[in-house]
C-alpha cells in the first residue's frame, strides 16, 4: 500500500514591514497611531450612541454621520491592530488570505467613504437649495437606501482586487513595505507583471473618486450660486455655515488618500518611509477629526453630547 504524505504544508505568508528605514522608532510612532485610533473610536461611538438615542437626530444629515462613523471605524480597524501587532511584538506574518481580506475590506471601506461623502453633499444642496422640500426628497428610507447603494458599488468595484492579486506569482520576496496589505504595496512585491492591476488601481482612482469628487463640485457650485441670490449677509452666512464642516471633512478625508495613490504610482523618487505614513494618515486623521469637526460646527449635536456626558 503506498504511503501518503501527512505533513502538513506550511501556510503561505507575507511580513509586514511597518514603516520601513524607521524600524528602530516603531515603538514611539505606535504611541500617537495608537492613540489617534482611539480618540477616533471614542468620537465616532459617541455620536453614534448620541444619534441613536435621541429621536430629534433621526434625521438624514445625522443618518449620513452615522454611517460615515461606521465607514471610518471599520477602515481603520480593518488596519491599526495588526498594524499595533508589528510595532509592539514585532509580529510581521500575515497569511496569503488574511492579507488579501485586508486588502478587500479596507479599500471597501474607501470607497464607501467617498460615496457617503458624496450623499453629504447632496443633502447640503437639497438643505440651502430646496429648504421646503427637503423631507420629501431626503427621507430616512431614502437615506438607507443611498447607503446599501453606495456599498454595492464599492464591493464590485473592489471584488477584482484579491482576485487581480491572487493571480500573481510571488517568489522569494513575500515582505510588504508598508504597516497592511494595501492593493498597490502587496503587488509591487510580485515577481510577475502588475500592469493590470497598475491599471486597475488608476481605474479606481479617477474612475471612482474623480467621479465623486466631480458630483461633490457639481452640488457646491449649485450651493454657491444659491447663496449669492440670497439677499441678506446673515442667510449668506447661515448657509456657508452648513456646509463648513462637510467641506473640512472633504479635504481631511481625499487629499491624504489622492495624494497616497498618486505617489505610490508616479512618486519613485520620494522616501518609501514618506509613502507609508501618507497612507496611515488616511485611515487616521478623519476618524479622529471628523466627530469633533461636527461636534464644534453643529450646535444640536453638541448639545446633545453635553447632555450625555453630564454637562449643562
Amino acid at each position: 500500500m503506498a504511503a501518503f504524505n501527512l505533513t502538513p504544508t506550511e501556510p503561505f505568508t507575507f511580513m509586514l514591514m511597518g514603516i520601513p528605514g524607521l524600524e528602530a522608532a516603531h515603538v514611539w510612532i505606535s504611541i500617537p497611531i495608537f492613540l489617534s485610533y482611539m480618540i477616533g473610536l471614542l468620537g465616532n461611538c459617541t455620536l453614534l450612541v448620541v444619534v441613536g438615542k435621541e429621536q430629534t437626530l433621526h434625521k438624514p444629515m445625522y443618518l449620513l454621520l452615522c454611517m460615515l462613523a461606521l465607514v471610518e471605524m471599520g477602515a481603520s480597524t480593518c488596519v491599526v491592530p495588526k498594524a499595533m501587532w508589528v510595532f509592539w511584538f514585532n509580529l510581521r506574518d500575515i497569511v496569503k488570505g488574511g492579507c488579501f481580506s485586508q486588502t478587500f475590506f479596507f479599500h471597501t471601506a474607501s470607497v464607501m467613504h467617498s460615496a457617503v461623502l458624496v450623499a453629504m453633499a447632496f443633502d447640503r444642496y437639497v438643505a440651502i437649495c430646496n429648504p421646503l422640500r427637503y423631507t420629501t426628497i431626503l427621507s430616512n428610507t431614502w437615506i438607507a437606501k443611498l447607503g446599501l447603494v453606495g456599498l454595492t458599488r464599492a464591493v464590485l468595484f473592489i471584488l477584482p482586487m484579491p482576485l487581480l492579486l491572487n493571480r500573481l506569482p510571488f517568489c522569494g520576496n513575500r515582505i510588504i513595505p508598508s504597516t497592511y496589505c494595501d492593493h498597490m504595496s502587496v503587488a509591487k512585491i510580485s515577481c510577475g507583471d502588475i500592469t493590470v492591476n497598475r491599471m486597475y488601481g488608476l481605474v479606481i482612482t479617477f474612475l471612482v473618486y474623480g467621479f465623486d469628487l466631480m458630483l461633490i463640485a457639481l452640488s457646491y457650485s449649485l450651493i454657491i450660486r444659491a447663496v449669492f441670490i440670497l439677499s441678506s449677509r446673515e442667510a449668506h452666512q447661515k448657509a456657508l455655515n452648513t456646509c463648513t464642516a462637510h467641506v473640512s471633512v472633504m479635504l481631511m478625508s481625499y487629499l491624504p488618500g489622492f495624494v497616497s495613490a498618486v505617489t505610490h504610482r508616479f512618486g519613485e523618487g520620494i522616501a518609501l518611509h514618506v509613502h507609508v505614513v501618507l497612507a496611515n494618515l488616511y485611515f487616521l486623521v478623519p476618524p479622529m477629526l471628523n466627530p469633533i469637526v461636527y461636534g464644534v460646527k453643529n450646535k444640536e449635536l453638541r448639545d446633545k453630547v453635553g447632555k450625555y456626558s453630564g454637562r449643562r
